[in-house]
């Protein structure tokens, strides 16, 4: 009894995280185009109309493009809060009542085997939140589109076997870029997104000895690189002794299925 996940597809273009147990198969948005969702899923050899459904994040279109075509051509069940719902109803179509759910937030709801627990983030989203995953005594947290880690939110996602953790941007590379001065204020403020260096500092006080992998995720195409990131996180968490697998994540291309154990 193992739950294993792939990232597939993490990035400012597109998101999308897959998990499953042996008995259930789950979504985390679905932020790419309905074909390229299907390609996804192939390339890790899933089926998608066995899912048990979709889990929405939030409401930008880089965790929703494909929401609506793939809910509709599998008739999935899509579970997110009120807000939410509300935000994207004219984004993602027509959606038939039997397939829409209320999953609020700080909430935990069972799926099968996998208790999924959900969490609030701060960023300039309607009432954005994310997941941990829980199954046979198993914990994987997926964590991005914050812009800080607040105690409340450490608590809930300390101590997994695995993170899918935001390394958004280089700050100096923010600083420098051709972004114009109001969306870089954005991104580096609290409702915006984590640094490289926020995410090291952050997942030194969240990790134990029963952590095995960081998968860095939502990386800018403009303001970072796989290998500065990939980079500034393990220097910080060498520094303070700490030597893990550190993954990346790509905006096309799925992450090989991961057995938690």
């Amino acid at each position: 009894m193992t739950m294993r996940f792939s990232v597939l597809a993490s990035g400012s273009t597109g998101n999308a995280f897959y998990v499953e147990s042996d008995r259930e198969k789950l979504l985390v948005d679905a932020g790419l185009s309905g074909k390229q969702m299907d390609r996804l899923f192939s390339e890790v050899h899933v089926d998608p109309s066995e899912l048990s459904g979709i889990l929405v994040t939030h409401e930008h279109s880089d965790h929703i493009k494909g929401l609506g075509i793939i809910a509709r051509k599998y008739r999935l069940p899509i579970y997110a809060n009120d807000k939410t719902w509300k935000a994207m109803e004219n984004s993602i179509g027509t959606i038939d009542v039997g397939q829409k759910f209320h999953f609020g937030m700080e909430e935990v709801k069972t799926f099968g085997d996998i208790d999924v627990e959900s969490f609030g983030v701060s960023h300039d989203a309607a009432e954005p939140m994310f997941y941990t995953f829980r199954h046979n005594g198993k914990k994987v947290a997926l964590v991005t589109d914050l812009g800080y880690v607040s105690e409340r939110i450490r608590k809930t996602v300390e101590d997994a076997d695995a993170y899918v953790f935001e390394a958004n941007h280089d700050v100096e590379m923010l600083r420098m870029g051709r972004y114009p001065w109001n969306v870089k204020r954005r991104i580096l403020g609290d409702n915006g997104h984590v640094s490289n260096e926020d995410c090291g500092l952050a997942l030194c006080d969240i990790i134990s000895n029963r952590t095995k992998r960081i998968y860095l995720a939502h990386l800018s195409q403009d303001n970072n690189m796989k290998d500065l990131a990939r980079m500034s996180v393990s220097n910080v968490l060498t520094e303070r002794g700490i030597h893990l697998d550190i993954c990346d994540t790509d905006p096309k291309t799925p992450t090989v299925l991961y057995d938690v154990g």
